[in-house]
This record gives structure tokens, sequence and C-alpha cells, in this order.
């Protein structure tokens, strides 16, 4: 999916998407909140839509998002003044190819739902190897194809052609994800509802990014 096709599609959804998309892909969001409120430190949310995660992070947590989407920012923005958040560090319209932070810059990185959505995914993989520190940790949710429990797999098939439409990618492979040279896998896990989404939590290695 093109730049164009994302800012237009989320510009849609923007108003509304904590009540249709937010609500099925909650899950992967508290598993990767549970986590980092687990170990503390720095967090960096790619895509972080309109913030339906900032109310899952804890005290001790500081929090840095980003995402394409002036009008998601807008909403989370929102979000977090209504909240009184005391932990947001920042929010930034980026693109997450070129993430413009430093290297080793947060303790923990994590992408909810939009590998299937940007372009370049394994580029977007790479940015996030390379702003973690070594040893912290990598979090994706995301659905896969095929991963979905049984009786998704039509439905996945006859939404492919509408991926600019909704946003994403249903046949997105999950192998996209994986193989990075710096990144573990620690955790995989199926997400309620219906095992629709996929929670991957990866541990970076030492070694040198790639730049």
């Amino acid at each position: 999916m093109q730049v164009e096709a994302i800012q237009k599609s989320y510009r849609r959804w923007a108003p509304v998407y904590d009540l249709t998309f937010g609500r099925i892909t909650q899950g992967g969001r508290l598993l990767a909140a549970a986590h980092v409120n687990a170990q503390g430190g720095s967090v960096l949310e790619v895509g972080i839509g309109t913030g339906l995660a900032l109310d899952y992070y804890g005290a001790q947590v500081r929090v840095t998002g980003i995402d394409l989407s002036a009008e998601m920012l807008r909403e989370a923005e929102v979000r977090a003044a209504r909240a009184g958040l005391k932990t947001l560090d920042g929010l930034h319209q980026m693109d997450a190819r070129q993430i413009a932070f430093p290297d080793a810059s947060f303790d923990h990185v994590a992408a909810m739902h939009i590998m299937s959505v940007v372009p370049e995914p394994e580029r977007v993989l790479a940015e996030m190897a390379r702003v973690v520190r070594p040893g912290g940790s990598v979090m994706i949710a995301n659905h896969f194809a095929g991963r979905a429990a049984e009786g998704w797999a039509v439905a996945e098939r006859l939404a492919a052609p509408l991926a600019n439409l909704l946003g994403w990618h249903s046949d997105f492979a999950i192998d996209r994800v994986l193989g990075h040279p710096l990144l573990r896998l620690e955790e995989q896990r199926q997400v309620r509802p219906f095992g629709l989404m996929t929670f991957l939590r990866f541990r970076r290695v030492e070694g040198r990014a790639k730049t």
C-alpha cells in the first residue's frame, strides 16, 4: 500500500477507529503493555494511531508515539489530554521507514496492527531493530494469512482485494516479519477474539544494525 493510500484510508477511519477496528485489535495492545509494564523503561509505538494503548501503560513507562496520519495523531493527543497522561514523551508525524531517532533509543518498540499496512514492512522492521537497545524487546501484533482460527480463510481471501479501502492486507504472510538477524523470537500467540490476530515478541540481540 502506498503512502497516499494509507493517509487517505486513516483520514477516513480516524473518527470511528476506536469503535470499529479498535475493539477487535485490543488484545495485542494489552499484551504489549503488560510486557512493557513488567520490564519498565521507555517504549516507542510505531503507528500509534489514536493512542488506544496509552491507558494501559504504567506510570513508570515513558511512551513516544509516531504515526504517518496527522488525523490519527490528533485523536491520540485528545486522548492523552483527556486522561491527563504524564508518561507521554511525545507524538510525532513520521514515516516508519525512516524513524528519526538514534540507534538504541528505546527499551521497547511496539507495532500494533500496522505491518500489513506500511509500504516496505521489512524496512520498517529493520528500523525498529535499529532504535531498540540490545536486550530490549520488539513487539508486533497483526493479522497474518493462514494464522486465524478455522473458518476465517474464506474471509481473508475475500478481503484481500479491498486492502486500500480497509487499510490493511488480509493476505499478509508472517514470514515477512520473521528472520531478521538481530531479532530473536521469544513469544508467539494467537489473540482473542477468534484468534484472528497474532502477537509476536522478539528480543534484540547484540550486533550492529544496518543503516
